[in-house]
């Protein structure tokens, strides 16, 4: 009887992914700090020379777990776009904070923000795959705003939504208060009425 031989190819994905899925569920348990490749690798089940073979570091392995299943799609399909901005913007940051409430979530992006901090090139690539494509809908949303005529033509709409993010951003890293719909709506308000165009 013929065997077929092994599928390496399914064999290292299978060993990415439970890589994968030991980093972000042991990172939530023990804090970056205390996560190191040999505990990632002895709870995916792997040698800690595979681990190196692929990623040079536990915040490269961290970044990429992080990172596999980002929604780079959803950004590349834009944010909502019912003719309302000030709807269309809370009903995202919502959602975002429902995301950003998550332990699931918290754990491996304050880690990665951490060692971003540190490591210019790991911050680098992180902005590259999750950060810019967000930023890049929401610029683009607000662009598509102001030529309604609904942002002043002066508005820069990339500054624009880094002043939108910024806050939330800073409030949720540095714990400075806690998220919540109405910060956000908040935001979105005072935000577009500095963005609004004025009369003539």
């Amino acid at each position: 009887m013929d065997r077929k031989a092994p599928d390496a190819a399914r064999r290292s994905e299978r060993s990415r992914r439970a890589i994968f899925e030991a980093a972000l569920s042991l990172v939530g348990e023990v804090g970056y700090q205390r996560l190191t490749v040999e505990g990632i690798a002895a709870r995916a089940g792997v040698g800690k020379q595979t681990i190196y073979r692929w990623w040079p570091s536990k915040a490269d392995v961290l970044l990429d777990a992080f990172t596999a299943d980002a929604d780079v799609e959803g950004y590349a399909a834009g944010l909502p776009d019912s003719g309302d901005l000030a709807a269309d913007l809370k009903a995202v940051l919502r959602a975002t904070v429902d995301e950003f409430r998550d332990p699931a979530f918290q754990a491996p992006y304050r880690a990665l923000a951490a060692a971003g901090a540190a490591d210019e090139q790991l911050s680098a690539r992180f902005v590259e795959r999750l950060l810019e494509p967000g930023m890049r809908a929401y610029v683009e949303r607000l662009r598509a705003a102001q030529e309604a005529g609904e942002i002043a033509a002066w508005v820069d709409p990339r500054i624009a939504a880094e002043m939108v993010l910024s806050p939330f951003s800073q409030r949720w890293l540095m714990r400075t208060g806690e998220l919540t719909y109405s910060f956000t709506d908040s935001l979105v308000d005072t935000a577009l009425a500095g963005f609004r165009p004025r009369p003539s």
